[in-house]
């Protein structure tokens, strides 16, 4: 049986999921500081990590690999359609 959640227990969750975020984010700056590095600076890995994960970011085909699919796919349906005219 899958347990049903009401408006208000899932948005206490979120509150509580907020706090330990700002505490993590108070906890990150202080080490940071330590380190010498302001709030704002961190290493592009940690950056990355820290925003969309890899599967949420969408890859962006170039104009050119573009046209490279849509010019073999018309040599593949030009094939077909000689193969089909030929029976």
């Amino acid at each position: 049986m899958a347990l049903q959640l009401d408006r208000a227990t899932m948005e206490a969750a979120l509150v509580g999921y907020q706090r330990q975020l700002e505490e993590i984010q108070t906890k990150m700056a202080e080490l940071r500081r330590r380190l010498g590095r302001s709030a704002g600076h961190a290493p592009a890995a940690v950056k990355h990590s820290a925003g969309a994960s890899k599967a949420g970011r969408k890859h962006r085909m170039s104009a050119e690999g573009r046209a490279r699919i849509a010019a073999a796919q018309r040599a593949r349906w030009a094939k077909f359609k000689k193969n089909s005219e030929s029976k």
